[in-house]
């Protein structure tokens, strides 16, 4: 897997542009990731993570970062779209002041998931419970982000 461009580099590249901040929409997100983390919450709780639910957690997981990674975007006044929109928002992580290591992961998340939804590509329990651990260290920290009036 390359490595991912700089944000700017996709704000350059029209990918990323400036919009009129959107505190409504990104509040949406937020309460979506929220209702999504309890439900991941209640799921681990009742049935753990296995071979046959690998995908869904990862997907979940995935779901409950994008959503808040855009809030963040619209409460900054960005949005992403067309091709490379899902890298963008990933290189944003960078921006809120995400170690790289984390940026990195996150990518390697967006590509499996894209493995799953487009090619049917098997995650096994133990990539999930990565995956599963990494959303919820780093839920507080992109829900502070998302939360946040423009700061950028």
């Amino acid at each position: 897997m390359r490595q991912i461009k700089r944000f700017e580099e996709f704000v350059r590249d029209g990918i990323v542009q400036r919009v009129t901040r959107d505190p409504e929409r990104a509040g949406s997100l937020v309460l979506e990731a929220e209702r999504k983390m309890r439900a991941l919450h209640e799921q681990l709780e009742k049935i753990g993570v296995k071979n046959e639910n690998a995908n869904d957690y990862v997907e979940y997981c995935y779901d409950i970062m994008m959503y808040l990674l855009r809030a963040s975007l619209y409460m900054n006044g960005y949005a992403a779209g067309g091709q490379g929109a899902h890298e963008a928002e990933v290189a944003y992580l960078r921006v809120l002041g995400f170690a790289e290591e984390d940026v990195q992961f996150a990518n390697q998340m967006r590509y499996f998931r894209n493995g799953i939804l487009y090619y049917g590509s098997p995650i096994d329990a133990e990539y999930a419970a990565k995956v599963v651990a990494f959303t919820k260290r780093r839920y507080p920290q992109l829900k502070g982000a998302a939360e946040r009036h423009g700061t950028h």
